[in-house]
């Protein structure tokens, strides 16, 4: 009998393999200086930061549309929370409110377009969809949590949208000297800012997973901690 052939894994597979053993403060470290790394290296190329937004809000329309697909076709919400549609409606009729004070340009085009797919989206979940999730009925201690294909990639293009999205607030505020936080008198710039952080750093651990998964060619499994949507 001969040896058996161990797997040859890439650099990029041992990158995330050390990346995955790494303490989380390192991790949130690491991925902090390489978006701030990417969000410099877009601005380099392009000195247009509108283009960070547009982009942020047309992946994020893309990603509801994906979701669409699902309910549509598989007649599924599993993974899903209903909860976390009905905030993001809110978010995005209320900032579809302040577009409409403003001039109403590509932006407020693709927030009415999300913000119509997500309430078709709630639709669907709270009256044509049925839970067959029974809590009471598991008895089983749930360490890892397997995802979806398309509600991953729902909740992928969600992360990478808000990174985007971070990347073009922490522009303006640079270019700005710190002036757009508190120049304006208001707490509700900080308060966005901080918003966004913390959503950000939520959903980059969500991308970590996905992408480790993709790379090694397998359905993306999470620990039960990592949250999704």
């Amino acid at each position: 009998m001969g040896k058996r052939r161990g797997r040859t894994w890439g650099p990029l597979e041992k990158f995330f393999e050390w990346f995955r053993r790494v303490p989380m403060k390192i991790r949130v470290g690491l991925g902090t200086v390489s978006a701030i790394l990417l969000v410099a290296v877009l601005k380099y190329f392009d000195e247009d930061l509108d283009y960070f937004f547009i982009i942020s809000e047309s992946i994020h329309a893309i990603g509801i549309l994906v979701l669409i697909y699902k309910l549509a076709t598989q007649k599924t919400c599993s993974g899903l929370s209903l909860k976390t549609q009905e905030f993001t409606a809110l978010f995005l009729a209320v900032r579809l409110n302040c577009n409409f004070y403003m001039d109403v340009d590509i932006h407020t085009i693709l927030d009415s377009i999300s913000l119509l797919s997500t309430l078709w989206v709630i639709y669907m979940i709270r009256y044509k969809l049925k839970d067959t999730y029974i809590e009471e009925l598991d008895s089983l201690p749930r360490y890892f949590v397997l995802v979806e294909p398309v509600t991953s990639h729902y909740v992928f293009a969600l992360g990478v949208a808000r990174i985007l999205g971070f990347g073009h607030w922490v522009l303006r505020v640079i270019e700005t000297g710190g002036h757009m936080i508190w120049g304006t008198g208001f707490l509700w710039m900080p308060m966005m800012l901080l918003s966004e952080l913390v959503q950000t750093f939520i959903l980059f651990d969500f991308c970590y997973y996905y992408i480790k998964s993709t790379m090694a060619g397998q359905m993306l499994t999470i620990p039960s901690q990592v949250s999704i949507v």
